[in-house]
């Protein structure tokens, strides 16, 4: 017999507006056998329907709910999903390199497919989809053609889900370095080694956005395959590109040398030291740029990341020019938009410098978010001008 979730009194309410998510500590009893991954059905405490979704006995998310009619025909509804969720990106102009596919925004909960060019690169988070690994593979191949599909499934969080981190090749051939164009510029994903699942598209038109502010010296921290850089350096006189990570800046010498930018200049260094020692040196830059890593990933620590944030943008808001450009982001959704904005109100206050709030910015449409589950809206962007 297949599962049955029956919920505990109230704990329906979240679903039913639409989150996917059903924890163990909200089950009331399980009704039925089936295999771990199987498809199982959710009630209200009343025994009202509510939806199905996989079951997962070895994570705190018991079910996640991707159907909400009496359908079970996964595979079909799977495709259709992928069809569905490609043709709204489509129908907003996205082409070269894109993310297809946004798990539970798309109804496709633990699934990410990123396009880039020809290729695709997937990452799998939960056991169900695991499971349904080759259906999902003949479904993008369907869909997009593609010369090659990577999965890119190394990431802690399928530890919680009893799955072991995993990478290859899942369909065709795929190469080091894949051709892109992001906003008129050619780039270099490597989706082998690259951040995620080989580059960070949500910031696609942000980095775009950045030609607005770009001028003179323009300083860009964290920069990784140095998206915002090259967008910069279509504007500005120079630009130095920083970040810890050798590998990153080889990425971003190369992909200047794609466009033919010789006004990037990488450095490699700890960010926090090198915004302190520029301050000791008194430079300042006419843009500064924060795109950092999320520095929490838990609830638990929110108040610690803040506390990073805070030092970061104190730093960064010493540093630009009267009539210059703070552009600072947060990637983490446990620091809410609020907490980040209250943030940078103190930092301003920190630093001394007075300053206009220009611009508030999210993740690209392509990465659409549910207003009822806070998890798929994480991305911030703020740009501040510098008064005084």
């Amino acid at each position: 017999m297949a599962y049955e979730i029956y919920l505990k009194k109230g704990e329906e309410r979240r679903i039913i507006y639409g989150h996917s998510w059903v924890y163990a500590n909200e089950v009331a009893r399980i009704v039925g056998k089936d295999k771990n991954g199987a498809l199982a059905t959710v009630y209200d405490c009343n025994g009202g329907y509510i939806g199905k979704g996989f079951i997962n006995h070895a994570s705190k998310i018991l079910v996640r709910i991707f159907i909400r009619d009496e359908r079970e025909d996964v595979e079909n509804i799977i495709a259709e999903r992928i069809h569905t969720a490609n043709a709204m990106r489509r129908e907003l102009g996205y082409d070269n390199c894109y993310r297809a596919v946004y798990a539970e925004a798309d109804n496709l909960p633990a699934l990410i497919v990123d396009k880039y060019g020809d290729y695709l690169s997937v990452q799998i988070l939960s056991l169900g989809m695991h499971l349904r690994k080759k259906e999902i593979v003949a479904s993008l191949v369907k869909e997009f053609a593609p010369k090659g599909i990577y999965e890119r499934s190394d990431v802690a969080v399928r530890k919680k889900e009893g799955l072991p981190e995993v990478t290859g090749v899942l369909y065709g051939e795929v190469p080091d370095w894949i051709p892109i164009e992001e906003n008129g510029l050619h780039m270099a994903v490597n989706v082998r080694e690259g951040q995620k699942t080989g580059y960070f598209l949500d910031q696609k038109e942000n980095r775009f956005v950045i030609r607005r502010y770009a001028r003179g010296e323009v300083l860009d921290c964290f920069c990784n395959s140095g998206g915002f850089s090259l967008n910069a350096a279509t504007k500005a006189d120079s630009v130095i590109a920083v970040d810890a990570s050798e590998l990153a800046l080889s990425n971003v010498t190369r992909n200047a040398e794609l466009n033919g930018f010789t006004n990037i200049q990488t450095v490699c260094a700890d960010v926090f030291e090198l915004l302190r020692d520029y301050r000791k040196q008194g430079k300042q830059f006419d843009c500064v740029i924060l795109d950092p890593p999320a520095f929490t990933k838990t609830a638990s620590q929110a108040q610690d990341a803040l506390k990073g944030y805070l030092d970061i943008n104190t730093l960064g808001l010493k540093l630009v020019k009267n009539g210059g450009y703070l552009v600072t982001c947060s990637c983490s959704h446990f620091v809410t938009q609020p907490m980040f904005e209250k943030m940078l109100a103190d930092a301003s206050r920190r630093s001394g410098r007075r300053v206009q709030c220009v611009e508030v910015r999210s993740q690209s449409p392509d990465h659409p978010t549910l207003p009822s589950a806070d998890e798929t809206h994480y991305l911030k962007c703020f740009v501040l001008k510098v008064t005084a």
